[in-house]
């Protein structure tokens, strides 16, 4: 006696049987694509290098794989194959011109199979595919990153790295075909000349010659023309703050600046911004190695915040970017999770002293108390003024003081640094001077230090830079600290934002009394990357003035995209940069925002 329901096996047999037909879901179809590219990209390129590998069981599924234009031609397969591993990763990202790369290829890989290997399960497949990619070509709508002219260089460097590690595989690959035994020396340079199609000094028996010459053509060719076109495509820059949108912008931190300490630094020049809808609420953010990173909270009105959040994602959506925030507070955390989905997590806390508090005064600032007393019995002492009441040579002699006291190449900073000392729209920004009367005055006279700091509304200030002079006494950054501190209620401070410590909270509680084993590992694999990272002295630094601690957070969309979000905050902080040659880097003689927000602002005009 059958214990199933009459009927039912045929009906799942047959509901298996339409979803087969129906095809994969079309949120699928971009990261198939790519993985069939990837599998047939990485075996052509076994093909072109190795010659048994050609003739294996294994590369017999290549010849029916979409793509795959056979080992007739090892030079053929070997750029193929680099070329498909490339459009995999703008497949899997949505990109609408790897799409169109693949409509391209996929019939002519198909007219090659059936002309020169007469594949006909391998035309079918390809077919079969590129009749996937027309039916959803919806799913590949993703508009281009913003791009100069340093990807040209970065493409040289590592295809042609990896075109000489693979032109000496394919140069040592064939045994018994090598006349004599040639050294790395010898087959390193016939990797070079080969790459510039010139014979080397390796000598073969047979047509093996012709097959190594011809592949070595290949990847040189393949350099060659990939940078060229890298170096001379269109640009499509990233976008800037324009004079309107710094207008806007100021106009909302007239408002609602006090709300958040990091508010002002969405008006560096080298970010995009986003509107709601209404107007009352901006997202400002960069776009970094295709990530879209905002920081700090919204810009406006919080009720406005969704609108503006919202324009944010579909900005990211439209570009296949990875949407990330830095730095957001609590408050901002919980609108950004709420209205999006995504997942937030604490990055550290943000140091916050209330002047109203702030004394040197009792036994835990004994430290900072005799350290500031030492410093001024030694001839310094300390100005706190707004920018505006600046002179224009000393604002000049800070300018440049400022710059030759960076300790690297490149400015840092991007979620919590302006960029920027002296702008006449800054006026309002705070500076703290210390000076020392030298009988041998250095080049910026009795200037020893300098502290900048941005405005936190009408009565707050956040903390943007730091920089002295080496050769002064140290405890510079401490005394003026402090001066700010004394001299903030006459100047309408309440507040003061500092530093911002990451993992914070994992460095305090790792150092008690009872802390765990994890903890404790934790704790010390954060003192050991202080070595090359400001982690731990941060957050002593910023203990020292015994400050409020407010969290902070980095919210994302889902755990795998954490490192390659790391690693964009990084490169825009400035702690990852590339140095490219002048004729490579872009011009920034005109800010001008994206080609479509431009479009956009056009229809809300007209």
């Amino acid at each position: 006696m059958s214990g199933g329901v009459p009927g039912s096996e045929e009906r799942h047999r047959d509901s298996r049987l339409r979803r087969i037909l129906r095809g994969p879901r079309p949120e699928a179809v971009p990261v198939l694509v790519a993985r069939a590219c990837t599998l047939v990209g990485l075996l052509n390129v076994a093909a072109g290098v190795f010659p048994r590998f050609r003739y294996s069981r294994m590369h017999a599924i290549a010849e029916v794989l979409p793509g795959a234009l056979g080992p007739f031609a090892a030079a053929l397969a070997l750029s193929s194959g680099i070329l498909l591993l490339l459009l995999a990763h703008g497949l899997r990202r949505h990109k609408r011109r790897a799409w169109r790369a693949a409509v391209v290829l996929l019939p002519a890989g198909a007219v090659a199979q059936f002309a020169y290997r007469h594949s006909v399960i391998g035309v079918l497949i390809s077919l079969a595919l590129l009749a996937l990619l027309l039916r959803h070509r919806s799913e590949f709508t993703a508009l281009p990153d913003p791009r100069s002219r340093w990807r040209a260089l970065a493409n040289f460097v590592l295809l042609g790295a990896g075109s000489i590690l693979l032109g000496l595989v394919i140069v040592s690959v064939h045994p018994g075909k090598v006349i004599g035994d040639p050294s790395i020396t010898e087959r390193l340079e016939h990797v070079l000349y080969g790459l510039f199609g010139f014979e080397g000094p390796v000598a073969y028996s047979g047509n093996t010659s012709w097959t190594v010459g011809f592949s070595l053509g290949a990847l040189g060719m393949l350099t060659a023309l990939t940078t060229i076109y890298l170096a001379f495509r269109p640009e499509h820059p990233a976008a800037r703050l324009t004079e309107d949108d710094e207008t806007r912008l100021r106009a909302l931190l007239d408002k609602h600046g006090g709300r958040d300490s990091l508010g002002h630094f969405a008006l560096r020049r080298d970010k995009g911004v986003v509107f709601s809808p209404s107007g009352k609420a901006a997202v400002t953010y960069r776009v970094v190695s295709g990530v879209m990173l905002a920081s700090g909270d919204p810009i406006g009105d919080v009720e406005a915040w969704p609108g503006a959040i919202e324009r944010f994602m579909d900005e990211a959506k439209a570009h296949s970017w990875t949407p990330a925030v830095m730095g957001c507070s609590e408050t901002g955390g919980e609108v950004w999770t709420r209205e999006t989905g995504l997942d937030a997590l604490e990055l550290g806390d943000e140091a916050v002293v209330d002047v109203a508090d702030f004394s040197l005064s009792g036994r835990a600032m004994r430290n900072v108390r005799q350290m500031v007393k030492r410093i001024e019995r030694n001839g310094y002492e300390t100005r706190v003024r707004r920018i505006r009441d600046l002179g224009e040579q000393e604002l000049a002699k800070i300018q440049r003081a400022a710059d030759d006291w960076r300790g690297t190449d490149t400015e840092r900073g991007f979620s919590m640094a302006l960029g920027r000392i002296g702008d006449p729209n800054d006026g309002d920004c705070l500076i703290a001077t210390a000076h020392k009367a030298d009988e041998e005055a250095g080049p910026y006279g009795d200037l020893k230090a300098v502290l900048h700091f941005v405005p936190w509304g009408k009565d707050g200030v956040s903390l943007d830079l730091m920089r002295r002079d080496r050769a002064a006494d140290p405890g510079m950054n401490e005394l003026l600290i402090v001066a700010a501190l004394q001299a903030a209620p006459k100047l309408g401070i309440t507040r003061m934002s500092l530093n911002f410590a990451m993992f914070r909270a994992a460095l305090a509680r790792g150092e008690k009394l009872g802390a765990g084993p994890v903890l404790r590992a934790w704790r010390g694999l954060l003192v050991f990357l202080s070595r090359w990272f400001q982690i731990e002295s941060l957050y002593k630094f910023n203990a020292k003035f015994r400050p409020r601690w407010e969290p902070r957070f980095v919210v994302y969309r889902s755990s795998k995209d954490l490192p390659r979000i790391g690693f964009a905050a990084m490169q825009a902080e400035g702690f990852v940069t590339f140095a490219l040659p002048r004729f490579l880097r872009r011009s920034t003689a005109q800010r001008r925002p994206c080609p479509h927000q431009s479009a956009e602002r056009e229809m809300q005009a007209a």
